[in-house]
């Protein structure tokens, strides 16, 4: 069974893998110029017009993998040399324009860009065209396409443009960190930093010294990957990469749950503030709903902050499908409480760089949070939460009125709603990844798929009520 989706995320996590490899037996520095030859073996181009041109790449791909640029504060970065197959894009007229006489095309634009041959013929002037898309509205034939390229079709909050070398680039004003362009791109010009480094040094000063346990805290959205192996093996092979306990972020989701809960009653319109490039859509994009944002920290800081208070020297290492998660656990509110954060990408790569087969290793059990904190998971886990939440704390009188979001599109649409004073709804559930949590960008796979694993998982809950698994986290 295929461990990626695709070919691109399959040439990422070899360099990774070669990264962490000479990382873990503290070799890197005399390895560097090694590893872009094991990616890129023999004289024969198999990716790009020549050998020279790929090893280059590989290269800067090491430079991500490393922790990219140090300047640059966002976690997603352009590899320039990588970016140049893309078509430039914009509308276009195709060869299905019949050349009518109607000509509504040049009618409807207000710019004058579109002009009409001899042969009645419609024609777009790129450098007056301002892509409103008024011409492919009207077109009768459908003639009239907008070609984007893929990193901009899937950056839903505009954050992407093109440079003077025509290479992408990334408005970190707008960019949200969400990842979409990072799993889109198809030469995997675009990526989002590694901090592998810094998990394999926690990890080999915790089996040096001992003088502080390491816990990897698991998103739920794990259920949906790794699905070579079973869910047990996953956790075997987490202790076996030196972690001395494995925690669900889905504990900290039942007790978000039951604050979150509180709190909308309490305030009477709520957006939650589990996923980090949602919060940051809002503070960009809506300043003025900043305010009915969720006080409560993420599912993972939460309990990350539990285990700090429990175990003061403890590091925590986050693993999960985010990218933007690599942002949130650098904000002043949770720097304090996780140390690092990995992708479910780079753990697979973790696994084979020391050679850890996890479809050999017994099944290991993990602490069990409840069916809910689970589901947080996928899109409307959320919403149900709260729910259950309200209902948990005998709140009588109140109407919920969930507005799940399924991705940016849907957040728009609800915010703008919401700031006009109309939505009919009193929380929203925002989720930036098409289909939540299990449509991040570091997911190994994506597809519908992975809702119905979740929910297997979270049936599998030893709890199906979430205050009597907030109760547990006290007696462990």
């Amino acid at each position: 069974m295929r461990k990626f989706d695709t070919k691109v995320q399959h040439l990422k996590y070899r360099v990774l893998k070669e990264v962490a490899r000479f990382s873990w037996a503290g070799t890197l520095k005399e390895n560097l110029a090694s590893i872009p030859k094991i990616i890129v073996p023999g004289k024969t181009p198999t990716m790009r017009c020549c050998i020279y041109k790929e090893q280059a790449i590989v290269i800067e791909r090491i430079k991500l993998a490393m922790g990219g640029d140090k300047q640059n504060k966002n976690v997603i970065e352009v590899i320039d040399i990588a970016c140049d197959e893309c078509p430039m894009g914009g509308y276009e007229v195709t060869g299905a324009c019949r050349g009518c006489l109607a000509h509504r095309c040049e009618d409807a634009c207000k710019k004058g860009a579109i002009t009409i041959d001899a042969q009645q013929k419609a024609h777009i002037d790129k450098d007056k065209c301002v892509e409103c898309g008024l011409c492919a509205k009207v077109c009768p034939y459908s003639a009239i396409i907008n070609h984007k390229r893929p990193c901009e079709q899937a950056c839903k909050v505009k954050a992407i443009s093109m440079d003077e070398n025509k290479a992408a680039k990334i408005n970190d004003e707008k960019c949200i960190a969400c990842g979409a362009c990072v799993y889109q791109c198809p030469w995997g010009a675009i990526n989002d930093k590694s901090y592998i480094l810094d998990v394999i040094d926690i990890i080999k000063g915790s089996n040096d010294n001992k003088d502080y346990k390491v816990y990897a805290v698991i998103a739920p959205s794990i259920a949906s990957q790794f699905v070579y192996a079973k869910l047990g093996q996953v956790l075997s092979g987490i202790k076996a990469l030196g972690f001395y306990e494995v925690v669900e972020a889905a504990l900290g989701a039942d007790m978000v749950a039951l604050s979150e809960a509180k709190e909308l009653t309490e305030k009477g319109f709520l957006t939650s503030s589990c996923c980090p490039a949602f919060v940051s859509y809002v503070k960009k994009q809506f300043p003025e709903l900043s305010e009915y944002v969720s006080h409560n920290l993420s599912p993972m800081a939460t309990i990350s902050k539990r285990i700090k208070e429990t175990e003061p020297n403890a590091k925590v290492i986050f693993i999960g499908p985010c990218t933007a998660k690599k942002m949130e656990f650098k904000k002043e509110e949770v720097k304090d409480y996780v140390d690092s954060v990995i992708t479910f990408e780079e753990l697979q790569a973790l696994f084979d760089s020391k050679d850890i087969d996890i479809t050999t290793l017994e099944e290991d059990t993990i602490n069990s949070a409840s069916y809910y904190g689970r589901i947080f998971g996928r899109s409307c886990g959320l919403s149900e939460a709260v729910a259950e939440g309200i209902k948990e704390h005998g709140i009588d009188g109140f109407d919920l009125k969930a507005v799940p979001c399924d991705g940016i599109d849907a957040c728009r649409v609800a915010l703008l709603k919401a700031s006009k004073k109309i939505l009919d709804g009193n929380f929203i559930e925002g989720m930036a990844c098409v289909g939540g949590c299990a449509g991040g960008a570091g997911c190994l796979t994506h597809g519908d798929i992975n809702k119905v694993r979740i929910d297997k998982y979270g049936k599998m809950a030893d709890y199906s009520v979430i205050s009597d698994a907030v109760k547990s986290i006290d007696k462990k």
